[in-house]
């Protein structure tokens, strides 16, 4: 998979490929991923009426922190964030390595 020249892109190369050459794919995942999660606790709470007030009692935290965990653009959630979040919406977390 190689470029013909600067600015053209092989045929047989997918996104991934020049993720991965501008040295972005690692991000990118990481954020797609965290989008999907926020996503995922958000539509919990609407499926339940959750407020995030609500939300943040349920999780014994505060709203900020909730308002972090529902930001796809801030990369600092803890594990334990996550699996609180899950609990409070009656679900459980699962991390794999794929």
């Amino acid at each position: 998979m190689t470029r013909a020249r600067k600015g053209k892109i092989a045929r047989d190369e997918t996104f991934d490929d020049f993720l991965g050459e501008e040295g972005l794919l690692a991000e990118t995942e990481e954020l797609a991923i965290k989008e999907l999660i926020a996503e995922q606790i958000r539509s919990a709470m609407e499926l339940q009426g959750l407020t995030k007030t609500a939300m943040a009692q349920r999780m014994q935290t505060s709203r900020r922190q909730l308002e972090r965990l529902l930001d796809p653009a801030n990369p600092s959630v803890t594990l334990s964030t996550l699996r609180r979040a899950a609990q409070a919406v009656g679900r459980r977390l699962r991390v794999e390595l794929g």
